[in-house]
C-alpha cells in the first residue's frame, strides 16, 4: 500500500520560464546585436509550454511597459513554430530601432521577472540578465527590495567591462560578486556566461 501511494503524487513539472532582461543603456545599447544570438538559441532550444519573455533594462524597469514579447509554447508543432517565428519577428525590429536610455534599472527588471515568471508557473525559473551589470539609478528611484529566488536560476550574459574596469579590475569584479550576494541571498543559484559560443551551458547550474 505504501509503495502504491508514494507512486501516485503530482505529476513533476518540467516546464522552464525564461525570463531576459536586455541592457538598453549607453553604449550598451551597441551590444545588442549579440543578443540576438542567445535569442535564437532559445527558441531552437525550448520546448511546448515552456515560457519565454524579454524585457528592457532602462530608467525605470519595474514594469511590464518593458516587456518587448512573451509567449507560452504551444504543444502543437506548428503553432509553436509560428509563435517562434513571430517572437524573432518583434524582438529583431526592437534591436534594429533601439534608443539607448540614459540609467540602468537592473533590480527594477529582476523584480518584474519575478513576478511575471511567478505567475507563469513553471516548474524551473531562469533570468537571465544582458548587461554590464552596472546599475545606475535615476534620482529618487529606490529598490532596497529583497529579491525572493527560490527555484530561480540568475545567469549575467555578455558582462562587458567597462573603461574603468581597466584601470582597476576589482570594479569589475566587485561588481559581479555584488550581483552574485543579491541573487544567493535571496535563495536563487547564480552563474556568468561571457563566451556566446557556450550557450549549451546556459541551462547547466
Amino acid at each position: 500500500m505504501v509503495l502504491l501511494f508514494t507512486g501516485c503524487g503530482e505529476p513533476q513539472n518540467r516546464a522552464k520560464g525564461v525570463y531576459m532582461l536586455l541592457d538598453t543603456s549607453g553604449t550598451y545599447a551597441l551590444e545588442l546585436k549579440k543578443a540576438q544570438n542567445i535569442l535564437n538559441y532559445l527558441l531552437g532550444t525550448l520546448q511546448p509550454q515552456d515560457t519565454l519573455a524579454v524585457a528592457r533594462i532602462d530608467t525605470g524597469s519595474f514594469s511590464e511597459k518593458d516587456i518587448i514579447a512573451k509567449v507560452t509554447f504551444d504543444t502543437r508543432p506548428s503553432v509553436a513554430n509560428n509563435q517562434k517565428r513571430a517572437f524573432k519577428g518583434t524582438l529583431d525590429d526592437f534591436i534594429g530601432s533601439v534608443k539607448s536610455s540614459r540609467y540602468t534599472d537592473i533590480s527594477g527588471g529582476m523584480l518584474q521577472a519575478i513576478e511575471y515568471l511567478n505567475e507563469a508557473g513553471s516548474g524551473t525559473n531562469y533570468i537571465l540578465i544582458f548587461s554590464d551589470l552596472k546599475e545606475e539609478l535615476k534620482k529618487g528611484f529606490i529598490r532596497e527590495v529583497p529579491l525572493k529566488l527560490d527555484n530561480y536560476r540568475v545567469v549575467a550574459l555578455n558582462v562587458t567591462k567597462l573603461r574603468s574596469d581597466n584601470v582597476d579590475p576589482k570594479e569589475y569584479m566587485g561588481r559581479v560578486a555584488q550581483w552574485q550576494g543579491k541573487v544567493e541571498e535571496g535563495g536563487g543559484q547564480w552563474k556568468v556566461i561571457n563566451d556566446l559560443e557556450r550557450l549549451e551551458n546556459l541551462f547547466v547550474m
